[in-house]
């Protein structure tokens, strides 16, 4: 007996010593994305939903694996409908290829600036977007849109024109379109691949967000970059989204949790996406990369050359696609 107190009395003082009480996590749930760890804001947003939910002491620890440590990024959308894997945070329109409706969460000048993505965000049009979401079997924890801009290794992006033989990543089939209607080739892939690709010359010009211009270190590789300045073309929705199988495991508590740390998240990425913008000019300046700036002309024809392609072939597509646009237009 007097053992088994001494027993007792050792693995309590461990305990106490490792750490570990009585409000250790009972589920882990596994969070997944392609981006860099420390020092991305996409990151930061999973460090808040994981923080915030330890906070509250419901027995859920939510692990994160950056840099694509777990799933490959154009690989993570699959397991989540199945419950493989528990949450991600991904560029939606990744996942066109299951549900071409995502294409326009990537539609060239849809989105016009981060006041506009807010209400884009309490749309109609986004309404749709998480309905279709909703049945695929994924739930949406925190809204994000970011937006990017032009570089290239050759010349400055600025009006179709520049674009004209230029092999370009452009991040989305529906942006790849438009690039195709002014006459640049296209090499499609995620943008964790972008500095290899640039370095070994497979692109010449590329689309990507303004974080992951910084993150990814493409100062190193280009002479010009356009930022998205007061015309942004390029905006691109990257919710934290969870597996409906995963959340459903959760008791009550746990997921008003997750709902509030995702909240959370969300208002840091509110106030952050301009100043990401900001950052991105100061660091590619300081670079030595050149910075151009597109004019209300450029941008226009650049809408005209994607009305032809981008929202034609989308209206064509995509089922009730033409609907779908007209109410992501009508968000003013």
């Amino acid at each position: 007996m007097k053992i088994k107190v001494h027993l007792t009395a050792l693995v309590s003082i461990f305990l106490i010593l490792s750490g570990v009480n009585s409000y250790s996590a009972d589920i882990v749930l596994k969070a997944s994305h392609q981006f860099p760890g420390k020092g991305d804001s996409r990151n930061e947003m999973l460090e808040i939903l994981s923080s915030e939910v330890a906070k509250a002491k419901v027995g859920v620890d939510v692990r994160i694996f950056p840099s694509a440590s777990l799933y490959k990024s154009s690989e993570q959308y699959k397991p989540l409908t199945e419950g493989q894997l528990d949450m991600t945070l991904l560029p939606l329109d990744y996942a066109s290829g299951f549900k071409p409706e995502y294409g326009a969460t990537l539609m060239p000048g849809l989105v016009k600036n981060h006041s506009h993505a807010a209400r884009m965000n309490v749309s109609p049009f986004m309404k749709d977007i998480k309905n279709i979401l909703k049945q695929e079997g994924v739930i949406v924890l925190a809204d994000a849109w970011f937006a990017g801009g032009f570089a290239s290794k050759t010349k400055c992006i600025t009006n179709p024109e520049s674009a004209k033989g230029q092999v370009t990543r452009a991040g989305g089939s529906m942006f790849e379109e438009m690039l195709k209607g002014a006459g640049a080739s296209i090499a499609s892939m995620p943008s964790n691949e972008i500095y290899q690709g640039l370095q070994s010359g497979v692109l010449n010009g590329v689309n990507t967000s303004s974080e992951s211009f910084v993150t990814f270190k493409l100062y190193e590789q280009v002479k010009c970059m356009t930022p998205p300045g007061k015309f942004a073309l390029w905006f691109m929705y990257q919710p934290i989204l969870m597996s409906e199988k995963s959340f459903n495991k959760l008791n009550e508590k746990q997921k008003e949790a997750l709902i509030a740390a995702g909240k959370k998240a969300e208002q840091y990425m509110t106030k952050e996406a301009a100043n990401l913008d900001t950052k991105m000019e100061k660091i590619f300046k300081e670079k030595g990369v050149q910075l151009a700036y597109m004019t209300e002309a450029d941008y226009k024809a650049w809408i005209e050359i994607a009305k032809a392609t981008s929202y034609k072939k989308f209206a064509e597509k995509v089922k009730d696609g033409d609907k779908l646009i007209a109410k992501a237009l009508a968000v003013k």
